[in-house]
């Protein structure tokens, strides 16, 4: 567990592959380790989470936003965004919300939490 601008932050060791490991991985992160948010890297959430016409991330991002858990995705996805439109345009909005961040990496996951306060 990290403490980020004093957020408790769970950096997952595990990978997150549908909804029913979401709210696992949320019950677990809340009652273990009392964080507010998990923090994944982009290879834990794999392709189909990256790719929007799946639903997987929305479906996902509702189980995270619905028990009040902060979701990040910790890592480069530079190229997916490149190479995508809507998923640009979804990091971005995203970025300027409460529940779902997309950070370069922890230090840069730290200030847009302390931006948040």
């Amino acid at each position: 567990m990290e403490l980020l601008a004093g957020v408790r932050v769970h950096v997952s060791d595990t990978s997150l592959g549908d909804e029913s490991d979401a709210v696992q991985l949320i019950v677990d992160a809340h009652y273990a380790h009392q964080a507010e948010w998990i923090a994944f890297a982009p290879e834990q959430l794999g392709d189909a989470f990256f790719e929007l016409s799946t639903g997987l991330a929305g479906a996902i991002t509702q189980k995270f936003v619905m028990y009040r858990m902060g979701l990040a995705v910790v890592g480069d996805i530079s190229e997916r965004v490149a190479a995508s439109k809507p998923l640009a345009d979804w990091v971005r909005e995203s970025n300027r919300g409460r529940n779902l961040l997309f950070a370069a990496d922890l230090g840069e996951l730290e200030e847009q939490l302390q931006d948040r306060q």
